[in-house]
């Protein structure tokens, strides 16, 4: 599996260390964004290049870093098609593919330590979309991007 990664320079350190962590798993890595920790780099930039990465079919899925996940969130779910899950601890990792197919994880680098991390991370990879109910509250958020997004 390909996966698209990316940090504002908040979320460098980590990001590095769960590269790792992938690459050790056998994922193909995509890196973007900050080139260091001391150099500032946008958030907004950072998401940009995960969702692109995603949606234009070059990584299978993202995970997106800044200082606490917020701001690189949002900009990943201002992208028709992405679903970006903002995780804090596994069961929302896994909730996040489970319930609502989501297909971006977005966590804070100031906000979890690496263990936390790596597990969100097997967790994300690791289950499938559930569909039955919940592929129907995933069919309704897709209408709604397609009345609101232009």
């Amino acid at each position: 599996m390909k996966v698209s990664i990316a940090s504002d320079h908040a979320g460098y350190d980590m990001r590095q260390l769960v590269i790792g962590h992938l690459k050790s798993k056998g994922f193909e890595v995509i890196d973007g964004g900050a080139v260091s920790s001391t150099e500032r780099f946008s958030y907004v930039e950072a998401g940009q290049k995960v969702a692109t990465d995603v949606l234009e079919g070059r990584a299978d899925r993202g995970i997106a870093i800044c200082g606490t996940g917020i701001g690189i969130s949002m900009v990943c779910n201002k992208f028709k098609g992405i679903r970006c899950g903002l995780c804090n601890n596994e069961y929302m990792a896994r909730m996040c593919r489970q319930h609502n197919d989501a297909n971006v994880l977005a966590f804070g680098a100031r906000v979890i330590g690496p263990e936390i991390a790596f597990a969100m991370v097997d967790c994300f990879f690791e289950e499938e979309f559930a569909g039955g109910r919940h592929a129907e509250r995933v069919g309704q958020m897709c209408d709604i991007e397609q009345k609101n997004f232009k």
